[in-house]
């Protein structure tokens, strides 16, 4: 674990956070909105892959509920431990996606809400890139980030130091096109999250598709 001047990693920033962060981003309508989108798109019993899945709500909770087979990946075990028992209807795995083994063309879907936000940039894009060669052709991805043009940047989030690295928001669409990724729409927005130490941050999220 990193000392406080340099921020802590992922895994122990989200440990500590738990259900803090489900309540402190519960009210975000963006996000059920993109959810929303997903749903319109996928058959029944559609495979869907939730990268940075935390407690499993709102994202898992939603798919599993819709019938849907649902894999999250989470580096915290302690939410993977609260995911796995608030939703037992979808499988949940302890590790680092970057070491995550990924077939192409396995998932119909893949969601990716705030969870590169601690790499840096080459591995974000990397990153991408195979989350989008593991989607089928016309299938779905969902990008959600804080768009900035920082790198390895000391910010306080909920309380807790951490170190973000981002791209400015035009730039976030260009990686996701550089991944082959097909950028239906995109939605810009503030967002607030409901906690003492919760500050105003900047949200996009994009609709993509992998072409067919």
């Amino acid at each position: 674990m990193a000392d406080e001047e340099h921020g802590q990693p992922a895994a122990a920033v989200f440990d500590a956070l738990g259900l803090t962060y489900e309540k402190a981003f519960a009210h975000s309508e963006a996000h059920r909105e993109s959810l929303d989108w997903l749903l319109g798109r996928l058959a029944p019993g559609s495979r869907v892959l939730d990268v940075g899945s935390g407690t499993g709500r709102p994202t898992a909770s939603t798919l599993a509920g819709a019938g849907h087979e649902v894999l999250g990946v989470d580096v915290s075990p302690v939410m993977v431990d609260l995911a796995t028992r608030q939703v037992p209807g979808a499988t949940f795995r302890n590790a680092d996606i970057r070491e995550v083994p990924l077939e192409d063309g396995s998932f119909d879907a893949v969601c990716v809400y705030f969870s590169l936000l601690q790499m840096d940039r080459a591995d974000q894009s990397e990153v991408l890139t195979r989350l989008a060669r593991a989607v089928r052709p016309g299938g779905s991805l969902v990008l959600a980030t804080v768009p900035a043009d920082v790198e390895d940047f000391a910010i306080e989030f909920m309380g807790r130091p951490v170190r973000a690295t981002s791209f400015a928001a035009e730039d976030v669409v260009a990686v996701a096109r550089a991944a082959g990724l097909t950028v239906e729409s995109e939605q810009h927005l503030e967002f607030t999250p409901d906690h003492p130490d919760g500050a105003t941050e900047p949200h996009v999220f994009l609709y993509c598709t992998l072409p067919a």
